[in-house]
């Protein structure tokens, strides 16, 4: 179900830094790490979410979030606007 809305969403981060940035600015509603990234890349990304209350989604592997941002390579990260 989330992955889907994340398919159809009009405004999305695609990649760790980019989503480190829109939590910092509060602007995420769902954020998506991948299950199978490295830890030491989600990390800060990680702790970032939790200071700000979010609970990340982890279900998916990073050729699935690449995917489904429409993008043709691994995705460790994404967010819904």
């Amino acid at each position: 179900m989330e992955l889907e809305a994340l398919k159809q969403a009009t405004q999305r981060t695609v990649g760790v830094k980019m989503t480190e940035k829109a939590v910092k600015k509060q602007l995420v509603k769902l954020v998506f790490i991948a299950n199978d990234a490295d830890e030491h890349v989600v990390e800060k990304l990680r702790e970032l979410c939790e200071t700000n209350n979010i609970s990340p989604l982890t279900s998916w592997n990073m050729l699935e979030l690449g995917r489904a941002c429409g993008i043709h390579v691994k995705a460790a990260a994404c967010a819904i606007l």
